[in-house]
């Protein structure tokens, strides 16, 4: 490569690397402003394959944008009328089962472990952990409170609000039918030289990314469906809402089974008073994992995708920390392109005479 050469290429890499630290600090100074903007990206994202099905079909690109965010809408509105009220019933069991439940734990499961493990009284003290967990309790009653009455307690607040959930549908509208577009745009801003390896990291991108947003979504929902069927079937009360739990914790493997089961035993004992509960609490749930294992993630996910369990753990806990709900938003998605970039890397630096330079000797 000629000293032209060298220094065009530098010019370029200071260029590159002076615009991500600024996209960089705008991300994080509107982070206020940007919630309704990526969870319209997000549904744009999701609704793209659907609305290019449409379109090879014959269908002009803004009927099928509209008719896929119309078909979006109405899953969001009827999953909304259907699960809301449920929930809301679940949390009112859960509240009138809480004194049961601090009975439960001071006079049944702690003996149970003095007994089991012989540890003396004063190494459980049962009536400090009591009030202190009737004391969180109350503490996330109040904080509950304290957060709608911020939302509605304010005409300031409540506005913004508003004004973000009304957001949120025109930016994905728009953003999914100009989706096409938008991407041959974004990539002609990049050098021509660039161009080629940068599409082509892109693709490996969509293609992890697509099977994790959209797979493991569907896997989340499915599972959340059959550990609240399989539980109501064998008639616990908290079924519903620990099934939505578990199917949420979903999101890291292994993680939703682990809380699901341990929920369900707590809720199953209180109920039945009867230790068999927890072989049926068992059987949904190694039901749910063989499913998991042998239908939903190898039809919906398949093996693109390459986190690990710990990684997916430290990048949500990690966006969370440095962007707040925008970074739990995007923590996964960030964490699989962060993953084909480093496995580009990691090729790249096998490859060099850094690694292996016995070619040379």
């Amino acid at each position: 490569m000629t000293p032209v050469a060298d220094n065009a290429a530098n010019r370029r890499l200071l260029w590159a690397v002076g615009f991500l630290l600024l996209s960089g600090f705008l991300i994080y100074q509107l982070q206020p402003i940007l919630s309704p903007f990526v969870v319209g990206a997000l549904i744009a994202y999701l609704g793209d394959p659907a609305a290019d099905w449409l379109e090879r079909r014959g269908l002009g690109r803004s009927l099928a944008a509209g008719l896929v965010f119309l078909v979006i809408g109405l899953f969001v509105l009827v999953s909304a009328v259907i699960t809301l009220p449920l929930l809301l019933q679940q949390l009112d069991i859960l509240a009138s089962k809480l004194p049961a439940l601090f009975d439960w734990i001071s006079q049944q499961a702690i003996p149970w472990l003095q007994r089991t493990f012989d540890l003396p009284a004063d190494r459980l003290p049962t009536l400090q952990l009591r009030q202190q967990l009737a004391e969180n309790w109350q503490s996330l009653g109040k904080l509950v409170a304290s957060a709608g009455a911020y939302v509605t307690g304010s005409s300031i607040n409540l506005l913004v609000s508003l004004g973000n959930l009304v957001l949120i549908p025109v930016v994905a509208f728009y953003l999914l039918r100009d989706w096409d577009k938008l991407k041959p745009r974004a990539l002609n801003l990049l050098p021509v030289a660039w161009q080629p390896p940068v599409s082509e990291l892109a693709e490996e991108c969509d293609e992890v990314i697509s099977a994790f947003i959209r797979g493991q979504f569907l896997v989340m929902l499915a599972l959340g469906g059959i550990y609240a069927l399989g539980l109501w079937t064998i008639g616990l009360e908290l079924a519903f809402l620990i099934g939505v739990l578990a199917g949420l914790a979903s999101v890291v493997p292994y993680l939703g089974t682990f809380v699901g089961i341990v929920a369900a035993a707590i809720a199953g004992l209180m109920q039945f008073q009867e230790p068999s509960i927890l072989l049926w609490v068992g059987l949904v749930f190694a039901i749910g994992q063989v499913l998991e294992g042998y239908v939903l993630t190898p039809n919906l996910v398949g093996d693109r995708i390459g986190l690990h369990p710990v990684a997916v753990i430290f990048a949500i806990l990690a966006g969370g920390q440095l962007a707040g709900f925008i970074g739990v938003l995007l923590a996964l998605p960030v964490a699989a392109v962060i993953m084909v970039l480093l496995r580009h890397v990691h090729q790249v630096y096998r490859d060099s005479e850094l690694y292996d330079n016995s070619a040379n000797d």
